[in-house]
């Protein structure tokens, strides 16, 4: 039998594409480990949206070679085996197999021909086979559900590589999507959803959009909780607004990456919509949804920030005063327009940058925080917490963090519970079981 470990970095959708690999194997045969020295497969599942992440899977490659040697079989997918391709071979040293984000349905051929001692590559656009079958996928003990709804961007911000790594857009057929979540349902008892894309509300096929999705979803019995990730300003209208206000299944948490508060930075960007049309959509959001949670993404010092953009950053997280933020330097990446773009900004400058934005982000959420202490919400148990064993940790409809007592040591993950906010940081909340 062959025992094999998958390691995953980045965003929900490597996640769920590794849930993906797992269901394949072990359907195969193969058997999944947690422990590295009980792995004869290594699969490297890996993000390129930053810099850094791609460095760290080198040097993880190097690691694994220096602790087991050359017998144990090591194979990169994901973003980054996109992105490089056959590079990683010249770069990495008896790597066994590259397989890009629309190949990873090929897995188990990549092993077994690294078992032969060949080496596999294969990063082509395998669109029909994106719809893999739900009873495929290994979802473990999760207490939510990841669904792929689509896949591909076909918006080209300058600095995204995710266009040249996840491919163009490519939507789900409803009629799978809802297939897989009754699945989910039927086996592993899960009561929520995370609709997933890379911008779930420009998903289009055959003329139903991410509102007849939600529509559809919502219609699910046994399903108590809706989330989706990411949205895309420049598509999100009071049409699928009208959606999320009217349902009591959908979460009233929203991650709209607004990037820079900037006109001039959003047009470098490419992000097809201003400041203001932003701060309108977030009015027009916050009219039909008082209550809403609001999160975004921030990028500070885009090549040509000059001082007054990024203060123009700031005072737009100052009117829209986020629940949660997302915050990062810019970070060039191969093949992106904004590499040509010239003006960039010192290092020092670019930490100060990010520094302030975070610090008074810390304020505005210890702020939040702090208000919702005494108040009891309904959270979700997802798992023992972290630092302490005797705390169940589990989050809100508006994604709130919630560490608490576990009582009488009932088993309660996966179930919604009562519970009351006693204290808080600006990072999580401390509560008691009602």
């Amino acid at each position: 039998m062959v025992n094999f470990k998958i390691e995953t970095w980045g965003c929900q959708m490597n996640e769920y594409d590794s849930q993906k690999m797992a269901g394949i194997l072990k359907s195969r045969g193969y058997n999944e480990v947690e422990k590295e020295e009980d792995a004869d497969v290594f699969i490297l599942n890996t993000c390129s949206v930053r810099e850094k992440a791609a460095h760290k899977i080198f040097t993880r490659v190097g690691v694994i070679r220096k602790k087991f040697g050359k017998g144990k079989i090591i194979g990169i997918t994901g973003c980054v085996a996109s992105h490089e391709a056959d590079n990683l071979f010249k770069k990495i040293p008896n790597l066994n197999f590259v397989l890009g984000t629309r190949s990873i349905h090929l897995i188990k051929d990549a092993i077994e021909e690294a078992l032969k001692g060949k080496t596999f590559c294969d990063t082509s656009d395998h669109e029909e086979n994106l719809n893999i079958k739900p009873e495929q996928i290994d979802r473990k003990k999760m207490v939510k559900a990841y669904i792929s709804i689509m896949e591909g961007c076909n918006n080209f911000c300058t600095y995204c590589v995710v266009p040249y790594t996840r491919g163009r857009e490519v939507s789900r057929p409803i009629e799978d999507i809802i297939e897989e979540i009754k699945y989910t349902i039927e086996h592993y008892g899960i009561k929520e959803v995370e609709l997933l894309g890379q911008n779930v509300n420009s998903y289009n096929y055959n003329g139903k959009t991410f509102k007849d999705v939600l529509i559809e979803v919502d219609r699910i019995k046994g399903l108590k909780r809706i989330r989706f990730l990411t949205s895309h300003p420049k598509d999100f209208d009071e049409e699928l607004v009208k959606v999320i206000a009217t349902s009591e299944k959908i979460c009233k948490y929203i991650h709209l990456p607004m990037q820079s508060g900037s006109n001039k930075i959003l047009k470098l960007m490419g992000r097809k919509y201003t400041r203001e049309e932003y701060f309108e959509k977030i009015d027009m959001l916050r009219s039909y949804i008082p209550e809403a949670v609001i999160s975004s993404d921030f990028i500070v010092a885009f090549p040509g920030e000059e001082e007054e953009d990024f203060l123009l950053t700031m005072d737009a997280i100052h009117r829209i005063q986020y629940d949660n933020i997302f915050s990062f330097k810019y970070s060039p990446r191969p093949k992106t327009a904004a590499l040509r773009l010239k003006n960039e900004i010192p290092p020092e400058i670019a930490d100060k940058r990010l520094f302030v934005l975070q610090k008074y982000q810390e304020k505005v959420q210890a702020i939040k925080h702090k208000e919702m202490e005494g108040k009891i919400y309904e959270v979700l148990v997802e798992s023992v917490s972290k630092r302490d064993k005797t705390r169940l940790t589990g989050r809100t409809e508006g994604n709130h963090v919630v560490n608490f007592e576990a009582g009488r040591g009932e088993n309660l993950i996966g179930r919604f519970v009562k519970v009351k906010i006693i204290s808080s940081t600006f990072t999580s909340l401390k509560g008691i079981l009602v």
